[in-house]
């Protein structure tokens, strides 16, 4: 039988001031800060020097599960506040030209599929959007908001009640790194 981890141990990098009070975690870097509340988990999230060390007294396989997760969080939290994250969106259309604009926390794309009425996506967090030619840029500090906004636009163009073999029309995801471009 295989002996479930209870404890992981991320490194603080120089630069990034890490606060705990409780299970609540506050990332502060270059980039900007990030808040994230683990009080719902039943794990143990402790500061010692310059690490963060998750664990779990008592592992069930729910526990174990737990500690990996929200170990992965503040790995992307101390990512997100030295580097940043870009995900970059295709616009993709063969006959009626698809025109992507952002107002204020709102992207609009207009003319999908010759449609008269714009369809409307929110920006979720801190998220900045911007166009360039035919790519959508998503860029910001807080991965869950950066991948959900770029899968938002994304599902926003979806073909229904049509063949998608045949339109192939849409905005498309195709690079997801980390780090902000200008």
């Amino acid at each position: 039988m295989r002996a479930i981890e209870t404890v992981k141990t991320i490194d603080v990098p120089d630069g990034v001031d890490v606060k705990l009070e409780g299970r609540v975690i506050s990332v502060k870097g270059e980039k900007g800060s990030i808040t994230e509340d683990f009080s719902k988990a039943s794990v143990t999230v402790e500061l010692e020097d310059k690490k963060v060390v998750v664990k779990a007294n008592w592992p069930r396989k729910k526990e174990a599960a737990l500690v990996g997760t929200i170990a992965s969080h503040v790995q992307n939290m101390i990512k997100g506040v030295t580097k940043g994250f870009t995900y970059k969106l295709k616009i993709a259309f063969a006959h009626f030209p698809i025109s992507v604009k952002v107002k204020g926390n709102l992207v609009s794309i207009e003319n999908f599929t010759g449609e008269r009425s714009p369809r409307v996506i929110k920006i979720r967090g801190d998220v900045k959007v911007s166009t360039k030619e035919d790519d959508v840029l998503v860029q910001g500090i807080r991965l869950e908001d950066v991948s959900q906004t770029a899968a938002n636009i994304e599902h926003a163009t979806k073909v229904r009640r049509k063949d998608p073999r045949v339109f192939l029309d849409g905005i498309f995801i195709y690079e997801k790194k980390e780090g902000m471009e200008a």
